[in-house]
């Protein structure tokens, strides 16, 4: 039984979703907007909103938190240099899903998730 279990399994155990969440999450901030699947995107949008959120509070505990979620110091600068500034004005909502239709072999429902302007 799933009692008291939050998020989306995504087909897998723990460990990996929490790896897929990571990858997806750095492929966001590296690329600016990434194709997925409606349930993954979902899931890591949480994930994304919050480590803008520590980028722009900019203070050492908020940089050791995205560190520790994306495990990549460059990037970590990089989000708190570049993208979190432009999110100055905004409390919230950083991301945009699109949907594009089922996928083509499993028809699993894809999307376009990138960061707001």
């Amino acid at each position: 039984m799933r009692h008291a279990k939050k998020g989306r399994a995504l087909g897998t155990d723990a460990s990996h979703t929490k790896a897929i969440l990571r990858s997806l999450a750095r492929a966001v901030f590296i690329n600016e907007r990434i194709k997925t699947t409606e349930a993954r995107a979902k899931e890591v949008r949480g994930l994304i909103d919050r480590i803008i959120t520590w980028g722009k509070r900019g203070d050492v505990h908020s940089r050791r938190l995205a560190m520790g979620e994306l495990g990549d110091k460059a990037l970590v600068h990089k989000i708190f240099a570049d993208t979190a500034p432009r999110f100055a004005e905004r409390e919230g909502g950083y991301t945009r899903i699109m949907k594009l239709g089922p996928r083509k072999g499993d028809a699993a429902p894809m999307v376009i998730l990138e960061l707001v302007d």
